[in-house]
């Protein structure tokens, strides 16, 4: 018997609102491929991304594009020849991923790791608003280990003082979102230093990279709006300390993998990172995060309500994924 694909868009509510420096949602919109055979079941998740040009629309039109494939029998690396990275290849190669593992009788995580997966810990996230109440937010989680911290505009320094007062035993990233610019750089860097910032998230646009080889980084920097796949990585290590691997930009854990690996022969931290998404799209990256450096995968607590059966958080430790939701 064939493979049966399926699409399904599904809407979730966030929690009050999440603001970037390229501006705010309230809802996260993802979209589910579900793979089936009639015994087993396997599914993925995608957030479209606006930043790439990926709508709810053309996200599913991509996957269109493979149903025949896949129904004929592709596997996940035919997907790395008839998909560019991005959601569409996501959502299909995870729920390749998930389908095999049940298929098999093996887990994901025995796939990919000789070691079982271990419960992380993930940052949680504070929006972008204004210094007062950002202090107010980071006051309230300063329990947390690791806090991470949208920034990118106008009044950054104030931000940034605000954060690392109120919450001055968490680890902070910040997460400037391309928010940064050649101007103010130099100035804010020196800033986040001296409020012993942990790390820095994509400072400058993709593609303004070259500033990075040239000026001290007293705070370390990761790429993620400039890292994609590990095609271009080479480029990357002259300029940033890191790079965030998020499923959704790299088109899937397959190339995922490949990825990480080639981060840490170039030498690169590894942060693996996500979406604001559902349990399901969390899964396969919280195997992915088996030995990052920095964790954010924190984006099902940003909702009002997650996917059930969903992954167990216990305050920010994100236990790995049980087999009735993924893998």
């Amino acid at each position: 018997m064939g493979i049966n694909l399926q699409i399904q868009r599904d809407r979730y509510p966030i929690a009050g609102s999440f603001t970037i420096s390229r501006g705010s949602k309230t809802v996260a919109d993802v979209i589910v491929c579900t793979l089936s055979d009639g015994n087993f079941v396997g599914r993925g998740e995608c957030v479209p991304y606006a930043r790439y040009g990926e709508s709810l629309e053309s996200v599913t039109a991509e996957i269109e594009t493979v149903r025949d494939a896949i129904v004929q029998g592709a596997a996940r690396h035919d997907l790395l020849t008839l998909m560019r990275p991005g959601a569409a290849r996501n959502a299909v190669d995870c729920a390749l991923w998930d389908f095999e593992a049940k298929r098999a009788g093996r887990r994901v995580a025995q796939a990919i790791s000789a070691e079982p997966p271990r419960p992380l810990t993930t940052a949680i996230t504070i929006s972008m608003g204004d210094p007062e109440t950002m202090a107010e937010a980071a006051r309230a989680l300063s329990g947390h280990p690791v806090i991470k911290v949208k920034i990118g505009g106008e009044n950054d320094a104030a931000r940034i003082h605000a954060v690392a007062e109120a919450a001055p035993n968490s680890r902070i990233i910040l997460d400037a979102n391309e928010g940064w610019t050649e101007e103010n750089f130099r100035k804010n860097m020196m800033i986040a230093a001296e409020a012993g910032i942990a790390l820095i998230e994509q400072p400058l646009p993709a593609g303004k990279d070259e500033l990075l080889a040239a000026t001290p980084r007293p705070v370390p920097v990761c790429a993620d709006e400039s890292a994609h796949t590990s095609e271009g990585l080479e480029a990357l290590a002259g300029r940033y300390d890191a790079v965030n691997i998020k499923l959704d930009k790299t088109g899937g854990l397959t190339e995922a993998l490949a990825m990480r690996r080639r981060a840490r022969e170039l030498g690169l931290g590894v942060m693996v990172g996500c979406m604001v998404g559902t349990s399901l799209a969390m899964a396969p990256a919280v195997l992915l995060a088996q030995d990052a450096d920095y964790i954010d995968l924190d984006g099902p607590l940003l909702l009002e309500r997650d996917r059930s059966p969903g992954l167990v958080y216990d305050g920010m430790t994100v236990y790995p994924p049980e087999q009735d939701l993924w893998g």
